[in-house]
């Protein structure tokens, strides 16, 4: 799986270790950790919560996506009323 946010590289650019960041958003050390390594994913919620920790927009801490050439057809169902 492809990783989904950035969470481990804001931190690094802000110094700020991963127990802070589990002290603040009352949570384990283990589940930042596997939020940083892409293991699980923070729920919305939680990411703005962090975002406002950290003091960034909610989109720094997320990869950005870029579905041009998906080959999913996302285009207008003609059943569809």
């Amino acid at each position: 799986m492809a990783d989904l946010n950035r969470l481990k590289v804001v931190l690094a650019e802000k110094k700020i270790p991963n127990k802070k960041l589990a002290e603040h958003l009352n949570r384990r050390v283990e589940t930042v950790s596997r939020w940083c390594n892409n293991k699980q994913q923070p729920s919305l919620e939680e990411l703005n919560s962090i975002a406002e920790f950290l003091k960034v927009n909610i989109r720094d801490l997320l990869h950005p996506s870029d579905w041009s050439k998906s080959e999913i057809d996302g285009g207008e169902d003609k059943n569809f009323k």
